[in-house]
């Protein structure tokens, strides 16, 4: 496989941006495709910003420089837009649009971006958009802690990643907990059926 795929994830500390990572490495291999991982950690631990870059194929480095993102996934809406650097005119996005308020708007010293606006910025440098609330399909899939798994399903739903649903599925079942299996495969098919009902 020649075909280099570029994927950046960002989220908030505690999301479990890199549960979905792993994940999605361990697809790779079951698939017998190349990729190569990279993440960048905030200062925080919970509540910093952890971003992932995933490069399918026969990539030489990890490093995603500006616009050369082929799919950007936001946990978080307001980590979308900060990442808006990455993508180009033939960029899918796909973002959560439940947000997790940073500390700066918490404490009043900023201003959270307009999720109207935000959705509408993206459509105008990308090719698509999938915006749905991925913490309410978690929610309904058992666990909110499952926003990854939700927006995983949305990734694979887009076929801009070159790994299979069966792959996913079974990657999930080896990387995960097993307390979390049921409910994160459930997760996993909500959020693949909300990205093909919006893309």
């Amino acid at each position: 496989m020649n075909k280099i795929t570029r994927l950046i994830i960002v989220a908030v500390g505690g999301q479990g941006n890199l549960l979905s990572s792993r994940v999605i490495g361990e697809a790779a291999l079951l698939s017998d495709i190349p990729v190569r991982m990279s993440e960048i950690h905030g200062m925080a631990q919970r509540g910093g910003v952890v971003e992932s870059a995933i490069v399918f194929g026969d990539a030489k480095s990890t490093i995603i420089s500006d616009g050369e993102a082929d799919l950007l996934v936001g946990f978080e809406p307001a980590e979308t837009l900060r990442a808006l650097n990455k993508c180009n005119s033939g960029t899918t996005v796909i973002t959560n649009l439940s947000p997790l308020s940073p500390f700066t708007v918490t404490m009043g010293k900023a201003k959270y971006p307009d999720l109207k606006k935000l959705q509408e910025l993206i459509q105008t440098k990308t090719a698509r958009l999938i915006a749905f609330d991925a913490r309410s399909l978690a929610e309904q899939a058992g666990n909110v802690m499952a926003v990854n798994m939700v927006l995983l399903g949305a990734m694979i739903q887009t076929k801009t990643l070159p790994l299979s649903a069966d792959n996913i599925k079974q990657a999930i079942s080896a990387k995960t907990k097993k307390a979390f299996v049921d409910i994160n495969l459930k997760a996993f098919d909500l959020g693949f059926e909300a990205a093909g009902n919006i893309g």
